[in-house]
């Protein structure tokens, strides 16, 4: 089999930088909640509903206690006392909390022991339903077909859920393993989750537990129809990453876009806010059993591909360290890169060779999701056709695991049902054809791909020293990755973010870290 130079040593250097790294931001985490986590947690106990403007419930029951000062305490807390104080179920306890003309400022009365006591059977519920959706997912998968890697991943975006649907199942006709609905434009930025079922959205359909469901269901119907189980993928990104977690775990979805920076980065989200939602959304994933897909690729969209390919390397490392910190397991961790470089570049697909066989043998366990061409497509349909297939040739031949098929309409439109009928095609094609490609090539050690691999390597080594040395806030801070700068108390979200009091109470979570 081919493979690149690798000193193990560095890579294993790298990972405890990493995880030094990542320690830091985890005594952060620690100490502080979130709307979104609270809010999640509220979700996770059976509050459910909106009022009659469509604010939902636990936005209003949160933000009632974050401007009273108590949210440092936790909901749960006082989820738990209004359980004590006569409330039938959660649901009527944080109706309660929302709308009670007295608020409860858990003076006096029952403590946190008797809070934890009477949510005990409700903290079990929570666990039962994210394991059963869990074991149901897993038992219909053994009833059809896995794909076989790399796995063929698409879209859809068309805005109205009904017409996503429609167009999942033509995907799954047309081949595709995985089905992702983008998420509509702008959606990371909102601070709630809308509700029910939605037919309008920019860019893409908005993430709902109801639009999770519909798509669920349209795609067990085509893996029943076709033998072949057909994963389904969605955002858990952005300002609600939490909840949209838990959504997706109780209606059994298998991937979820999850990044540790990507809101930081490219939404400009707080960074304090974005690591301490990052942390509890990824402690239900690992629950669920979900994988997640981390967004290193989008770096090479901002930076030159050639010479920050390091950074994306070294970003990965930081995101398998959060990862592991969260209790998700090397194969639930879907570390993304991309086929970014400027393909007038000479030896362009040497290059793109080397990072890709680089991070396939330092994250071996992992399943890699190796991302398509897109900053330099121009709209000629032609030439997009021959450098994906490209794409497609260096991911099969360097064993990546989930390969989100490159369109040749990339920089025209959405692609339309014949674009990714072609894209499947093509690259089924390629798959087929390069099937054992990788396993009967072998690189020169003093070649071009031997030493990109080692440059690399070297970088991201040099890059995680650095960013130990001065931390991650400060790195990003001045613009170490991607080449956008962010700081610690800017961007949005951060009025959401509390440092949590003495006898803060999150039984839930503390279940999800124990199990």
């Amino acid at each position: 089999m081919a493979t690149v130079p690798m000193d193990v040593g560095k890579v294993a250097l790298c990972r405890a930088l990493a995880g030094d790294i990542a320690d830091d931001v985890q005594r952060y985490i620690d100490a502080h909640t979130t709307v979104g986590l609270e809010r999640a947690i509220l979700r996770a106990y059976g509050a459910e509903g909106v009022d009659e403007e469509g604010a939902p419930l636990v936005n209003i029951a949160v933000d009632r206690y974050r401007q009273a000062g108590l949210l440092g305490r936790g909901m749960a807390l006082f989820l738990g006392r209004a359980l004590l104080a006569g409330a039938n179920s959660p649901q009527e306890a944080a109706e309660r909390l929302a709308f009670a003309p007295e608020l409860d400022r858990g003076q006096g009365g029952p403590g946190p022991q008797a809070a934890l006591d009477a949510l005990a059977p409700h903290t079990q519920a929570a666990l039962t339903r994210i394991d059963s959706a869990r074991e149901g997912r897993d038992a219909f998968k053994r009833r059809v077909t896995a794909g076989t890697a790399p796995l063929k991943y698409v879209i859809v975006a068309t805005g109205n859920i009904y017409d996503d649907a429609v167009q999942a199942k033509a995907a799954a006709y047309a081949g595709a393993d995985i089905v992702a609905v983008i998420r509509a434009t702008a959606q990371s930025l909102l601070d709630f989750v809308p509700d029910g079922p939605t037919t309008e959205g920019y860019g893409g359909t908005f993430a709902t537990q109801d639009n999770f469901r519909i798509i669920r269901r349209a795609l067990d119907e085509a893996s029943e129809t076709h033998g072949r189980y057909v994963m389904q993928t969605n955002y858990s990104s952005g300002l609600c990453m939490a909840e949209i977690a838990w959504m997706a775990a109780v209606e059994r979805l298998d991937m979820l876009l999850n990044d540790a920076m990507y809101g930081i980065l490219f939404r400009d989200i707080n960074m304090c806010r974005t690591f301490v939602d990052q942390y509890v959304s990824r402690r239900i994933i690992a629950r669920a059993g979900i994988v997640i897909n981390t967004g290193e690729d989008n770096y090479l969209t901002t930076a030159n591909a050639v010479e920050k390919a390091h950074t994306v390397l070294a970003s990965q490392f930081i995101n398998e360290a959060l990862s592991l910190r969260a209790g998700l397991v090397p194969e639930q961790i879907g570390l993304g890169h991309a086929y970014e470089i400027d393909p007038w570049i000479q030896d362009s697909l040497l290059l793109e060779m080397a990072q890709a066989q680089l991070i396939r043998q330092i994250f071996d366990r992992h399943p890699i999701k190796w991302m398509p061409p897109t900053k330099h497509k121009t709209g000629d349909i032609f030439f997009a056709h021959v450098h994906d297939a490209m794409f497609d040739l260096v991911g099969v031949a360097t064993h990546q695991s989930i390969e989100l098929l490159g369109m040749f309409s990339e920089a025209i439109h959405n692609p339309l049902l014949m674009d990714r009928y072609l894209a499947l095609k093509a690259t089924r094609y390629v798959h087929s054809a390069c099937k054992h490609l990788g396993s009967e090539i072998e690189f020169k050690n003093d070649g071009i791909i031997a030493g990109r691999a080692v440059q690399v390597l070297d970088e991201a080594l040099a890059l995680l020293a650095e960013v130990k040395r001065e931390s991650i806030w400060e790195a990003i801070a001045h613009g170490a990755f991607a080449d956008i700068k962010r700081t610690r108390t800017g961007g949005k979200g951060y009025e959401g973010v509390v440092e949590r009091d003495g006898d803060y109470l999150n039984p839930l979570l503390s279940a999800l870290e124990a199990g």
